[in-house]
């Protein structure tokens, strides 16, 4: 489903500001891989989100979503094929706007616009049923601007737009960071649900050792714009997070040394 061939990206090329920020990433995501990638700050994570999701052009490399080359691909034009979750829970919807008039935009994602009623009947029916299975009321409260939801049920509604219309790739990026514990679970079993039930391929960026051990069927993890690890099947579901950072030192010659994700062992 995924393909990244060679991709390098570098920053402020040629200043004392240089970064490499990718450094040969190769990477291949099966259809209905979920995947999970973990690293220290300025390992390349988001950066790696944002080259698929079109924020940033490699300066060389390709990047294949389905077979069809998005290396060069607008980032609109690529919207159509990719769901994506952002960190801030202020993102991805519109706050002015309501509960329905964002499902609707969602569900119309990639689709020709035309004149014509804005939200039928039907479709509000079909949004009260797939909010539903959220469990947080939000089927009773269409008429509601989603400014005024807490940021666990803002969260989920975004999930939920993301996933909506079986995107070719689901990217999660850091997409309970910004949550309190008990909310976070609720949105990562969300988000098992919907890759689980709608077969969607993702990639989940966290800083959490457990979460990134406990959900997916693989994990990465990244270190100085590189892969240097991919653990998947059998092998991922008996790892601990101390065997994690144990496979970090052995690959990276050096200690993961990431506050966030040592507080979250």
């Amino acid at each position: 489903m995924l393909v990244i061939k060679d991709v390098y990206k570098t920053f402020h090329p040629g200043t004392i500001n240089e970064k490499v920020a990718l450094n040969g990433i190769n990477m291949v995501l099966e259809d209905g891989d979920f995947v999970t990638v973990i690293g220290g700050n300025g390992a390349g994570k988001s950066t790696l989100l944002n080259m698929i999701a079109g924020v940033h052009t490699p300066d060389t490399g390709q990047i294949l979503l389905d077979g069809i080359d998005i290396t060069n691909l607008a980032e609109y034009k690529r919207a159509k094929y990719l769901g994506r979750v952002f960190q801030d829970p202020m993102m991805g919807t519109a706050a002015d706007m309501w509960i329905e008039e964002n499902l609707a935009l969602a569900a119309r994602r990639g689709q020709p616009r035309t004149l014509r009623w804005a939200i039928t009947k039907k479709e509000r029916e079909e949004f009260r049923e797939i909010l539903k299975p959220l469990g947080l009321g939000l089927e009773n409260r269409l008429s509601t601007k989603v400014g005024l939801l807490s940021g666990g049920q803002r969260q989920a509604l975004t999930l939920l737009m993301a996933a909506m219309r079986s995107p070719k790739l689901l990217l999660l990026d850091e997409h309970t960071a910004a949550l309190d514990p008990k909310t976070a679970a609720t949105v990562l079993q969300l988000s098992d649900k919907f890759v689980e039930e709608g077969h969607l391929t993702a990639m989940m960026v966290t800083h959490n050792m457990k979460d990134a051990i406990a959900h997916g069927n693989r994990l990465i993890m990244m270190h100085e714009g590189q892969v240097i690890l991919d653990i998947r099947g059998e092998e991922k579901k008996k790892l601990t997070v101390e065997e994690l950072l144990e496979e970090f030192s052995k690959a990276s010659g050096s200690e993961f040394a990431n506050d966030r994700a040592l507080l979250n062992k």
